[in-house]
């Protein structure tokens, strides 16, 4: 089924050093950039991550350091891969958990400030598992009616982008609301609502460390907005001040702030951290 778009989705996969979100590297980014009008642009992209790649990880991917030493660092290819998606949504395979996450990660590290928030992120994965519950093979097999191997070499980004292309389309195909045969088995062609649907968790940062939160009263009963919809806050998911509010906190320790900024914590949860910051004080100065 032809996307339902309005404006550019890139459909994207990673293969990386590892899991580690501050200390792992990219080292093949692969993408179908799918317009409104339908028309495709593909990139693939070896990336020099200017470490080793574990040797289990050069036996899965089959990317080795030689393969990579000529390549361009992710640092050096950060500005054209900006051009790129700006203006874009993103969609993966398992992306809203790791992909987007150290995406966002190299962009800060290469001094770029990409705003994945104002992104819809639709995760070809949670989609799956929440119709279905499988993992792209078994996606593959279920949604386009051929053994993945059948038709790509395994754990390679740009095959694993092509797999995950398709079985998005397949998805929407499956799950027509013209053709559903229960409301419950409905899945619109609409992105909006697709990056709804995506979620699993009510992060603030990728990393998990401020998480949305229901606004409650002195009575503990949660506030709403005029149209009955919950208030949310963001509020700390670690430390000693979990489960504070993050602006209250950053008001009453300064002091926090400087702690966390040159702590180990992602880039992006310093960048959303910093971002409630900004937005404290722009309030008392307005």
């Amino acid at each position: 089924m032809k996307l339902n778009l309005t404006k550019p989705l890139v459909i994207f996969d990673l293969e990386t050093t590892g899991l580690d979100l501050v200390n792992d590297r990219i080292i093949q980014i692969s993408f179908i950039k799918v317009y409104p009008d339908g028309k495709e642009e593909r990139g693939d992209y070896l990336v020099n991550p200017e470490k080793p790649i574990p040797s289990e990880i050069s036996a899965l991917t089959g990317i080795s350091d030689a393969d990579v030493a000529n390549a361009k660092t992710f640092k050096q290819l950060s500005s054209e891969l900006e051009a790129k998606f700006k203006g874009c949504d993103f969609a993966g395979f398992n992306s809203n958990h790791f992909d987007i996450p150290l995406l966002a990660e190299e962009f800060l590290r290469s001094g770029i400030d990409f705003d994945f928030a104002k992104c819809r992120l639709i995760d070809v994965q949670t989609i799956f598992h929440k119709m279905e519950r499988r993992n792209l093979a078994a996606a593959y097999k279920f949604y386009c009616g051929r053994k993945m191997e059948e038709d790509f070499a395994a754990h390679r980004a740009d095959q694993d982008t092509e797999a995950t292309y398709r079985v998005l389309q397949g998805e929407l195909d499956r799950y027509n609301p013209l053709t559903a045969e229960t409301p419950d088995r409905a899945l619109p062609n609409d992105m909006d609502y697709l990056a709804e649907f995506s979620k699993t968790n009510n992060y603030v940062d990728f990393a998990g460390r401020i998480i949305w939160k229901e606004m409650v009263d002195a009575k503990n009963e949660t506030i709403k907005d005029k149209d009955g919809k919950p208030l949310m806050h963001e509020v700390f998911n670690f430390g000693k001040y979990k489960g504070w509010d993050v602006a209250e906190v950053l008001k009453r320790d300064p002091g926090y702030y400087s702690w966390m900024l040159s702590s180990d914590f992602t880039n992006n949860t310093k960048q959303v951290l910093t971002r409630i910051r900004l937005r404290e004080f722009n309030k008392r100065l307005s």
